[in-house]
């Protein structure tokens, strides 16, 4: 689906052009993006720890490579708003409940740590991600399934 009014010139164009099985190259850039911010959280947590481990509560810092990681995902959601107008929407709703639960979960880490408890995985952060996942895994590779979902819906 081409966009009606392109923004960007010639990033619409490649963004906006269909990959293998008929989406959007900008929804396969949010699969890849959603996965590698799945990689940063592993490695956010981690790296939360192994502070806590080393030097206590106040030792620990936010991970850069993770927060740049959510704001990618959050200017690439919001850019493929510009595509995709309804997907867009939706995916940045989805984006922002992400970024705002990593917000608090490192809180309570903080937390956590101050209180002198064992630091929890990130729960509900690993959920929201999750369900970004399946929804940018709907948009980009449901081409897969399209067949046997359209013989028996």
């Amino acid at each position: 689906m081409q966009p009606s009014a392109p923004l960007f010139g010639p990033l619409d164009a490649v963004m906006g052009s269909t990959g293998p099985g008929g989406a959007l190259v900008i929804e396969y850039v949010l699969l890849v993006l959603v996965l590698a911010n799945f990689a940063t959280r592993l490695l956010a947590h981690r790296r939360y720890t192994s502070e806590y481990d080393d030097e206590g509560a106040e030792g620990i810092d936010r991970y850069p490579i993770h927060e740049a990681s959510n704001v990618l995902l959050v200017l690439t959601s919001f850019y493929y708003t510009t595509i995709s107008q309804h997907g867009g929407i939706v995916m940045s709703m989805l984006v922002l409940g992400l970024v705002i639960t990593d917000f608090f979960e490192f809180e309570s880490r903080l937390v956590e740590a101050r209180r002198d408890l064992r630091l929890e995985r990130p729960k509900g952060a690993i959920v929201a991600a999750l369900v970004l996942f399946m929804y940018a895994a709907y948009q980009s590779v449901f081409w897969v399934i399209k067949g046997p979902w359209s013989a028996i819906i």
